[in-house]
């Protein structure tokens, strides 16, 4: 009975976190815009200019991910902690299927 509620469980935060990443999407097109292309400027610059671009690259990122994890923590501190870590669970995994760039290392 209980390996039956736990696919429940694990569920009950996926409608709020995809509307919470919905709304980073929209809010924040153009950083998402603009991290994809410093990607392909990375991709095609020149060997001295790709170190400078990847960092361009990387630095839009990291925004990203700081905001991700504002967006995360922000609800998760209302939980309880086993909660909030299920929470912080689900957020985690539709960030890196959704947001694959900016979701990798949200922890």
């Amino acid at each position: 009975m209980r390996e039956r509620l736990m696919p429940f469980r694990r569920g009950r935060f996926v409608d709020l976190v995809a509307r919470q990443v919905a709304l980073f999407e929209r809010e924040r097109a153009g950083l998402i815009r603009d991290a994809e292309a410093a990607l392909h400027a990375y991709n095609a610059a020149e060997r001295d200019e790709a170190e400078t671009r990847y960092g361009d690259y990387l630095d839009l990122v990291d925004t990203g991910q700081d905001e991700l994890v504002e967006i995360r923590e922000s609800y998760a501190t209302t939980l309880d902690p086993e909660t909030a870590d299920e929470y912080r669970d689900v957020f985690n995994r539709i960030v890196r299927k959704r947001l694959p760039r900016f979701g990798l290392e949200l922890e």
